[in-house]
């Protein structure tokens, strides 16, 4: 059999991590790499505020390279799109014929790549797409997947969920209409222990701050 050889979007959360074990559990799938856009002016993931050497050790627990596609600050939609269609020739130079993504529900955003994708050589890959998300955050979470939750949409969640470890506890705490797995954009969070991984990620949760209507909580 001739596996798909797939780049896999990383984010540096949970989402993208149990979107990486579901590839790796297809046999017909072989993940060739982690594609993460970071901030060049921050050195941190997008939206996740991460720091880049945390994502250089996921890539290395999951034995996988890892690929940076650096943007500016602020970006601008042309901005981000020349960056990922340099990022694009990059997986097909790599022999790459798919790329993978761990969204869940949101059909403007599995469009935005469908539409981006479209006739690039790479097959956009949705290996999460409608489960529902109550029974995938439980899911992850009893198969041993561990993650921080680094930041909160203040507008839709409290700030104090920033920081906490996303588990079951935090599960039964979350308001009603907040969505278990975050896809409304309500919080991101840092996967740092799994089935992905050979070896878990030691982090250290530190100061909390709050700008532009987002909590941020710096790991290290």
């Amino acid at each position: 059999m001739t596996k798909r050889k797939v780049v896999l979007s990383w984010s540096s959360g949970k989402d993208s991590a149990w979107a990486l074990h579901v590839l790796r559990n297809d046999p017909s799938i072989e993940v060739i790499a982690l594609l993460s856009t970071i901030s060049d002016a921050y050195g941190r993931v997008a939206m996740h505020g991460v720091r880049e050497s945390l994502v250089e050790k996921q890539a290395a627990a999951a034995g996988l390279p890892l690929w940076k596609v650096r943007i500016p600050t602020p970006c601008s939609n042309d901005a981000y799109e020349k960056e990922m269609a340099k990022a694009v020739i990059h997986a097909l130079d790599a022999g790459a014929n798919a790329m993978a993504f761990g969204d869940l529900f949101l059909e403007d955003i599995r469009n935005y790549r469908l539409d981006k994708l479209a006739g690039t050589g790479l097959d956009p890959l949705f290996p999460l797409w409608k489960t529902p998300t109550d029974t995938l955050a439980r899911t992850m979470l009893a198969a041993g997947l561990r993650a921080v939750i680094t930041c909160v949409d203040t507008k839709q969640l409290g700030a104090e969920f920033s920081g906490l470890e996303f588990s079951d506890h935090v599960l039964d705490r979350l308001p009603p209409g907040t969505d278990p797995c975050g896809e409304n954009g309500e919080f991101h969070t840092f996967c740092y222990a799994g089935p992905m991984f050979k070896n878990s990620i030691p982090i250290t949760v530190g100061v909390h701050e709050t700008r532009d209507g987002f909590c941020f909580t710096d790991l290290f």
